[in-house]
């Protein structure tokens, strides 16, 4: 095990560290420690990653004298719902939670989103910290503090702004995940290089294989720039008024196209951000303000990784184009009634626009929704 590696999240007063390397859960006790007032805390997790991973979370806190209790939900999207929600602060509640404790929120984005909003409200906000257990927590929703949960009108709108005090990405957990698992939260990775950085982008269209394959180095490198990005993002803009939003590529199709498939198993959050950053790219292309060549290569990269590339990739039904382009409207990116999307000039140069007009959007999705035919 080598000494991780530690970036910062410069945020003033709320700054925090992401610590990306091998062995972390055997460690977390010591890594925990520095943020406690008194040696226990509250942890929040699902089943899948109850099974593989609470004893070693249990041992590795136990090491530096902290006790734990832990609730265990079910996994999935459909666990980010005010039911599971009530049922985390008020479990939460029950262990004697108080404002000076650490909630612990260890699993996937799910796990991530909600701790971490259950934690932002109770008693007016107790710190937490993220162990994300998923590719696509790591690199993700595990840094910038955006947490919350999914209601009937759409993806992620309840919720608040509430940092973690710490990130631990333990590399070694990744070797659970289904190759689909791993593959979703790819979809992430590959968003980081599309929208700031062509080089990051070159590297993985060469190391793809090996990080799907298991290497550890490449895991590491790929987590470590993701981050790296999200933090200089997040640093400049906390609550999403300018430049965060470039984080949001292929979000747009991807919340719409979650919404459209139920938050189920026909499409993961990471294989609908796959599917959203090529129609972005292809959109992009199709306004005129980059060569066909970039979306060509996007699917590309994303064909050669085995991934979903387009809505017909997608299985079941689909809403026709409004139905679709409707579901976008209740997207958390509407300004003043306006639709925001980011598009792209380039590999690497993303940017936030909402001057795209609405047919050439319903135009791309029903050329999308025809080839599944």
């Amino acid at each position: 095990m080598s000494d991780p590696r530690t970036l910062r999240v410069e945020l003033g007063e709320r700054a925090y560290d992401i610590r990306i390397g091998t062995g972390l859960l055997a460690r977390a006790g010591a890594e925990i420690a520095p943020l406690l007032k008194r040696p226990r805390v509250a942890v929040v997790t699902d089943e899948n990653v109850a099974a593989l991973h609470l004893d070693a979370l249990r041992d590795g806190l136990a090491a530096a004298g902290i006790e734990m209790t832990a609730l265990t939900l079910p996994a999935g999207e459909a666990t980010k719902s005010w039911p599971h929600f009530t049922r985390t602060v008020e479990w939460l509640l029950e262990q004697k939670v108080e404002r000076r404790d650490v909630v612990v929120a260890f699993g996937g984005g799910v796990i991530g989103d909600l701790a971490g909003f259950a934690a932002a409200v109770l008693r007016r906000g107790v710190r937490f910290v993220q162990i994300p257990t998923s590719l696509l927590a790591q690199v993700d929703s595990s840094v910038g503090g955006k947490t919350g949960i999914n209601v009937a009108a759409g993806k992620n709108l309840v919720g608040a702004f509430h940092q973690p005090s710490l990130v631990l990405a333990d590399i070694d957990v990744l070797g659970t995940l289904t190759p689909r698992d791993f593959l979703a939260g790819y979809g992430e990775v590959v968003k980081y290089g599309l929208l700031g950085d062509e080089a990051f982008f070159d590297w993985l269209e060469e190391m793809g294989p090996k990080l799907a394959a298991g290497d550890i180095e490449a895991r590491i490198a790929a987590v470590t720039r993701a981050c790296e990005m999200k933090a200089e993002i997040v640093a400049r803009d906390e609550t999403e008024q300018g430049d965060r939003a470039l984080l949001n590529l292929g979000h747009t199709f991807c919340h719409a196209l979650e919404a459209a498939t139920g938050y189920s198993d026909r499409l993961f959050h990471g294989e609908g951000v796959a599917v959203g950053c090529a129609l972005a790219f292809e959109l992009s292309a199709r306004l005129g303000l980059c060569a066909q060549e970039a979306p060509s290569r996007v699917r590309a990269h994303l064909r050669d990784m085995s991934m979903k590339v387009d809505l017909a990739d997608i299985p079941g039904d689909l809403p026709d184009a409004e139905g679709l382009l409707a579901l976008m409207a209740q997207d958390k990116k509407v300004v003043d009634g306006q639709l925001r999307f980011i598009l792209a000039r380039g590999i690497g140069q993303a940017f936030v626009t909402a001057d795209v007009p609405r047919e050439a959007v319903l135009k791309l999705l029903d050329d999308a929704l025809l080839a599944r035919r």
